[in-house]
């Protein structure tokens, strides 16, 4: 189970550390451009703070037990993400964009999930 756990964590985070330094990386034009077209209704700064969130998620996500060092932050990372996904669920769905509102669903349940599993037995 402590490598299906690690799997998952690695490929959460490399998702959620490609999305945030999209945000963080590319001006908010150009986030809208490529696809993130919920930014349209959000400053500058909250596509920023979005972004660092993300990626600050992403890493908390590995390197606290990859350290071995403060794991407990680990699954903190997991539900601070799930809550994101919450949110970006609620945006999409006020937009009138049900569709586009199944990626965030899915990462919301998949990031939960880590968090419950990485304070049960088989935390790593």
């Amino acid at each position: 189970m402590n490598i299906v756990l690690w799997i998952a964590a690695s490929v959460l985070a490399l998702a959620f550390l490609a999305s945030g330094a999209t945000k963080l990386l590319r001006p908010r034009e150009k986030v809208i451009t490529s696809g993130y077209r919920w930014a349209e209704d959000f400053s500058r700064g909250q596509v920023k703070l979005i972004g660092v969130a993300e990626v600050l998620g992403a890493t908390g996500l590995i390197v606290p037990p990859a350290l071995g060092v403060l794991d407990v932050l680990s699954p903190v990372a997991a539900a601070g993400l799930a809550l994101l996904m919450a949110g970006a669920v609620v945006v999409h769905l006020r937009r009138g964009e049900p569709t586009y509102a199944t990626g965030p669903v899915v990462l919301a349940v998949l990031t939960a999930a880590l968090a419950v599993l990485r304070f049960g037995p088989y935390a790593f």
